[in-house]
């Protein structure tokens, strides 16, 4: 026994493989009935397998989906009757080629069909000009391959012939899966070869009978799952999808549909031999076979590429582990979920021992089909997606190469130039052998997809094997997947902003500079109120000196309680020129939150107004008071001043509920400034309507970017800011030339009636600016400009200007000497399209929190991409990706992506589709726990809506478990002191609003009633509400084909099996009756019926309803 234990030990996995196949065939066959020829049942039940496929067809009829085409070339002189002589008895061997599928009330069954002529469609190129002749022969082969079959009427299997020269042919043998697999193609091509071979020869087949059909295997499947073995098997595989099933979100050009269409495209690579040679020695150390190691890699990049940890990908076997299978053409290969759990960032040998382990474990409970397994799973039901994976892939054996029969050299055609535009995932990459190489063909939707990024994704996936191939004893979050010349591009060329800003020169020195150069020019108005460069150079000076006096300078911080009046400019500027750095306090903030402020900034000097004393939080801090200065000429504070000295720090809102101070220093605020004058620009010739508060740091580049280029300041005081008509009006009379503000401003405007000044550069910034917005302010000015930056990367940190267009808004390209990278939760650069958490570095980067040394780790990181030695990183909390131009998308908060169901929601995505309703200006959806355990999408809108027009609306463009489940229409929103929305003050949803199917609701007429009835005899219940889900209540698919049998033959006419998904309860689908009635009778017919409904009175409508429902 150690002799044969050390010869096993010795075996390749693939000889062990092998060895295990031989001696599954020669076990003992009393566990497993032999197959054998079987007695017919006038009802021939489908296999488990083709019963999903029918389904599929049901749900989707016409679709392409689920055809099998193969293409070949032939060169030589064909016999086109031997040829059509040999695919007639293939045909007549095998019954599964020339069965259909017939449907009652009980289902669906099998129906062979006696022995015909397979139809053969023949065309002639000849007649084209040779160089168009290949084409055109694709052409008509792409054709075939995406016709789609009748299950019903068949047949199942068609060819197509197309003669491109005298002695060349392009053959296309075309079949629905539902009679085929992969195993099947190579199989009948075989016997098409064996057979036109010796019909040449005038000799008969040389092909033995067939032991058993199709039949037989069918009915043999259903007797061995209905023991011990089913239960076996499905013991496993529940243990193995457990809890709630991933639904893989790959990030894709678009979202998902609410109904997946299937449209599809294939795009081909290669892995270099040299990899290839690489992972299969990987492979024979590790005790796994290459496709093992594939499955791990593949299930390495799904994960990097989505952020999901816990994978399931669908795996193909051919499941003909009996011998009397292995020459039978049908649907025997079966799809094996397989689970793994990639979180803990394994090394990738201990991926791949899980995986190998994983997919022994599958291997040996391969018996049960996918389709029984569902039906016991009863995963959520989506049309939108497949319900186990939605990513795949395939190991198989294409054909390659050049073979010769009978006078004719044939040449196999790889499968995506005859690809009928089809695919049955997310993602399938189908993988086979080639010439040493590895032939990578990856099948994607393109309702999610588009070339290119699969292209890259194809790139990434052979930069992963050839790091896998280098060291995999790495962690799957450091295996490289940029190959270097992306990597370059997203590092370097992508952030190719620098700029000779004049970072060592303090910001009240560049107002001096154009104060020195142009005194008389005004450099601010509010109403009557104006003042100078001079003049505002002259106070600001006055009041330096009084702070200088009572001990103020470089480390102090000066609190600014001042009104909206030039005399801010004046407080701004003279706490700058004393070296100190201001905090800038808004006199309506709560008084607690002020106090605060003024204690985490240990501030000892306050600058204020006499009108606002009352006002002023208690505190030790002496008050400075502007009306009160000394305005005598006197000399200029000189204060040494260096560009890592603090200029101000604004407070910001914290998680834990007490602001946060963020210091920005000389350095990022001028570097900030140099930027902004280049681009959108700003010149002396310019002026700006400031109308931010200065508590909020965009207010930087309203009142300090004017000052330091010669510009002119129109300043709104607090009144005019919250008044669209009032700030109307100063707009045109001040004349101003540019405006910046938070999209909340901008709809106050628009609200108001303001229709936009010619000449306006237009800046939003603050919050994410939706594209509907941005269409109405397109038209309100010269330019409109995006801005993106939090406040602890000095202000702004992206622009983009904005044109029309359908594409979501883009924040664009970093600011000057700034840099962004979008990275994943380990740190690692993402590629284009991937999302990540965005993080800024540059200039602009802020010294960190005031007093708070745990946070400014945590969000403040060592740079370790740039060339900078000790630069730093922030850590902005945002979800977004990169364009492939390089442009980046801003795709909402880290924090407001949701998990809800075991699916992964990105709210922004759910409210940009609300947005587009024409009766919704704005959408905020949250996702709400008003009761432990019950988590619920709830919509916040801004309009006048109707909630159930707006779930319709919502239901054609989104997946049901993206739907909200209930819908608030608000007059405003809730706002931060920033004029942000602020979601946590968001109301709780009354019960009116939520969308709920808990209580039992009795049909309202004889219609509801007949399918309520319908509704409880298939599933088996005593009684069902008109609200209750037909899936919620224990329905799948089987049951669902019976529900529409029974809804037909009760009301007559044709309804799809998709219907009942699409209005899965009493009411919907009553109501979708209706609409498909009304549809199928015209315009004057259909009003003569209104015309009769309308005469009617309440009593006759009731005695009516009455009749029907008695009649029924």
């Amino acid at each position: 026994m150690a002799e044969i234990n050390e010869r096993l030990a010795g075996l390749s996995p693939e000889k062990r493989a092998l060895l295990l196949q031989q001696l599954a065939k020669q076990s003992p066959a009393a566990p497993r009935s032999e197959i054998g020829r079987r007695p017919r049942p006038a009802r021939i039940p489908l296999s488990f397998a083709q019963q999903r496929l029918w389904i599929l067809d049901q749900l989707d009829p016409g679709s392409a989906a689920y055809n099998v085409p193969t293409s070949m070339w032939m060169q030589g002189r064909l016999d086109e009757a031997v040829f059509a002589r040999a695919l007639d008895e293939i045909v007549r061997r095998h019954e599964s080629l020339r069965t259909t599928i017939a449907a009652d009330e009980q289902g669906p069954h099998q129906v062979v069909q006696p022995p015909s002529a397979v139809p053969v469609e023949r065309q002639d190129l000849r007649h084209l000009p040779a160089g168009q002749r290949d084409a055109a022969a694709f052409a008509f082969a792409r054709a075939e391959a995406a016709r789609p079959f009748e299950l019903a009427r068949g047949p199942l299997l068609r060819a197509l012939l197309v003669r491109v020269d005298d002695e060349r042919y392009l053959f296309t043998l075309n079949a629905h899966h539902i009679a085929v697999d992969g195993w099947s193609l190579g199989l009948l091509n075989d016997e098409l070869r064996q057979l036109y071979g010796a019909y040449q020869d005038g000799a008969p087949s040389p092909l033995p009978e067939l032991p058993v059909q199709y039949v037989d295997y069918a009915l043999w499947q259903r007797e061995l799952l209905e023991g011990p073995t089913l239960r076996t098997q499905l013991d496993y595989w529940q243990q193995r999808l457990a809890g709630p099933l991933p639904v893989l979100e790959l990030p894709g050009d678009r979202p998902r549909p609410p109904v997946q269409s299937y449209r599809g495209e294939v795009l081909r690579s290669t892995l270099a031999a040299e990899t290839w040679d690489a992972i299969k020695r990987l492979s024979r150390q590790e005790g796994a076979t290459p496709f093992m190691t594939v499955l791990a890699a593949y299930q390495t990049l799904l994960m990097r590429y989505s952020g999901q940890e816990d994978l399931v990908v669908g795996v193909g076997v051919a499941n003909r582990r009996r011998e009397e299978l292995e020459s039978l053409a049908g649907f025997f290969v079966n799809t094996l979920a397989l689970r793994n759990d990639l979180s803990g960032d394994p090394t990738f040998r201990e991926l791949l021992a899980q995986v190998k382990d994983s997919t022994l474990g599958a291997y040996s409970h391969q018996d049960l089909p996918m389709e029984r397994l569902i039906e016991e799973l009863a995963p959520t039901r989506s049309l939108s997606h497949s319900p186990l994976f939605q990513a795949m892939l395939f190991f198989q054996n294409f054909p390659s190469g050049e073979s010769h029969l009978a006078g004719l050299t044939l040449a196999p055609v790889d499968f995506d130039a005859i690809n009928p535009g089809t695919a049955r995932s997310d993602l399938a990459l189908f993988a086979s052998e080639d010439d040493g190489a590895l032939a990578l063909f990856f099948e994607y939707a393109t309702d999610l997809f588009d070339a290119p990024t699969i292209e890259a994704f194809s790139r990434h996936f052979q930069q992963l094997l050839r790091s896998i191939a280098g060291d995999p004893n790495r962690r799957l979050g450091e295996l490289e997947i940029l190959p270097p010349e992306e990597r370059r591009w997203l590092l370097r060329d992508c952030n190719d902003t620098a700029l000779d800003a004049p970072v060592d020169t303090p910001l009240h020195v560049l107002f001096q500079r154009q104060a020195e150069r142009r005194p008389d020019a005004v450099a601010v108005e509010c109403g009557a109120q104006r003042l100078s460069y001079g003049e505002l150079d002259a106070r600001s000076d006055a009041l330096a000196r009084a702070l200088v006096a009572r001990g103020a300078g470089p480390g102090q911080l000066v609190g600014l309680f001042v009104e909206r009046s030039p005399q801010m400019l004046v407080a701004l500027l003279g706490v700058l020129k004393a070296g100190a750095a201001y905090v800038p306090m808004d006199p309506s903030y709560p008084a607690e939150r002020l106090g605060y402020m003024l204690e985490d900034a240990q501030a000892r000097l306050i600058v204020s107004e006499r009108g606002l004393l009352a006002q002023l939080p208690a505190s030790d801090c002496e008050v400075v008071l502007l009306d009160e200065i000394d305005t005598a000429p006197g000399a200029r504070v000189d204060r040494d001043v260096g560009p890592e000295d603090l200029a101000y720090v604004i407070f910001t809102s914290g998680s834990t509920g007490r602001p946060k101070g963020v210091q920005i220093p000389h350095r990022a605020a001028v570097n900030f400034l140099a930027a902004v004058a280049r681009e959108p620009g700003l010149s002396e010739t310019d002026t700006v309507c400031a109308v931010t508060t200065l508590s909020f740091d965009i207010a930087v580049l309203e009142l300090l970017l004017p000052l330091t280029v010669g510009a002119r300041i129109a300043l709104a005081d607090r009144a005019t800011v919250a008044d669209g008509a009032a700030l109307a009006r100063l707009i045109d009379s001040a004349g101003a030339s540019v405006m910046q503000a938070t999209p909340a401003t901008w709809r106050m405007l628009l609200d108001a009636g303001w229709r936009g000044r010619a000449q306006l550069r237009i800046l939003c910034g603050g919050e994410a600016l939706p594209r509907e917005l941005a269409d109405r302010l397109l038209d309100c000015g010269a330019q409109l400009w995006n801005l993106y930056g939090p406040t602890e990367t000095t202000v702004w940190s992206a622009v983009e200007r904005v044109s029309a267009g359908d594409e979501a808004i883009s924040i664009g390209r970093p600011l000057a000497n700034t840099d962004i990278h979008i990275v994943d939760a380990r740190g690692q650069v993402l590629p284009a399209g991937v999302p990540g958490e965005l993080l800024i570095g540059g200039l602009g980067v802020a010294r960190g929190y005031l007093a708070r040394p745990e946070l400014t780790a945590e969000k403040f990181v060592p740079d370790r991409y740039g060339p900078r030695a000790g630069a730093r990183l922030y850590r902005t909390g945002d979800l977004a990706r990169r364009r492939r131009d390089g442009r980046i998308e801003v795709l909402g908060r880290i924090d407001h992506q949701v998990k809800l169901r075991g699916f992964r929601i990105e709210l922004g995505e759910i409210e940009a589709v609300l947005a587009e309703h024409p009766d919704v200006r704005q959408a905020v959806v949250i996702c709400r726990e008003d009761r432990p355990g019950d988590k619920r999408l709830v919509a916040y809108l801004i309009g006048d809506s109707d909630a159930a027009e707006l779930r319709a609306f919502a239901r054609q463009r989104l997946p049901e478990y993206m739907l909200p489940s209930a819908f608030v229409c608000l007059s405003e929103y809730p706002l931060t002191p920033n004029g942000k929305v602020d979601r946590k003050a968001l109301p709780a949803p009354d019960a009116g609003a939520v969308e709920t199917a808990a209580t039992y609701m009795s049909p309202r007429n004889g219609e509801e009633e007949t399918l309520a009835r319908l509704w409880a005899d298939v599933l088996g219940l005593e009684r069902v509400g008109i609200h209750d889900d037909f899936f919620d209540l224990g329905g799948h698919s089987l049951l669902a084909t019976q529900l529409v049998s029974r809804v037909q033959k009760a009301f007559g006419g044709e309804i799809a099996l998709r219907s009942l998904f699409e209005a899965p309860t009493v009411a919907g689908f009553a109501e979708l009756l209706l609409r498909q009635r009304m549809d199928s009778v015209d315009a004057d017919a259909l009003a003569g019926m209104l015309d009769q409904l309308e005469g009617l009175s309440d009593e006759d409508i009731q005695l009516l309803l009455a009749g029907e429902g008695a009649e029924r």
